[in-house]
């Protein structure tokens, strides 16, 4: 996350040649790996190849930028703090900017500013982000039933879980499932 951090705060590198042909093997993987749409863990296998590169660009970054763990900014730790949360999976049980702020003892404008700054991203954003990705993980376990992943993430109703999900994954949950 520092290096998340760190990198969209300075976007630019300038590589070096053994860098740059590292890159360039990484996005060729991933164009690779797109066609195997019949390998039984595509989706994972993307997830897998995509991290690579992205680690490679934090490296990279790393080298360019110097540690990215000495983060200075006071906004930009506590931006740490919130995704923290948001990887600990609070965002099942609570998926309100409020809790957030209030769990970081600040107010709930002031982390979605410094997180639209940060990362160019509000606040709303991550959270959504986090649920929609996990929603879209337990709906591909066919072993758990739209009831179960609503109360999972502690939907008020089944009726507005599927809501959530046409409304952020463009599809009801049994059109997703397929």
């Amino acid at each position: 996350m520092r290096g998340s951090l760190s990198l969209a705060q300075n976007p630019v590198m300038h590589l070096t040649d053994e860098e740059f042909e590292r890159c360039r093997r990484d996005f060729e993987e991933v164009g690779r790996r797109r066609l195997m749409v019949w390998h039984h863990f595509h989706d994972d296998l993307m997830l897998s190849t995509v991290q690579t590169l992205i680690l490679d660009f934090f490296d990279f970054h790393a080298r360019i930028g110097g540690d990215t763990s000495e983060i200075q900014s006071q906004a930009a730790l506590t931006m740490s703090r919130f995704i923290a949360m948001l990887e600990r999976g609070d965002y099942r049980q609570n998926r309100e900017v409020t809790y957030y702020a209030s769990e970081l003892c600040i107010a709930p404008k002031y982390l979605s500013e410094i997180s639209k700054s940060i990362t160019g991203n509000s606040a709303n954003w991550w959270i959504n982000r986090f649920t929609v990705l996990d929603i879209s993980r337990q709906l591909r376990d066919r072993s758990l039933s739209f009831v179960d992943i609503s109360e999972m993430f502690n939907f008020s109703s089944p009726a507005y879980f599927s809501r959530y999900v046409q409304r952020y994954l463009g599809e009801s949950p049994s059109e997703y499932r397929g």
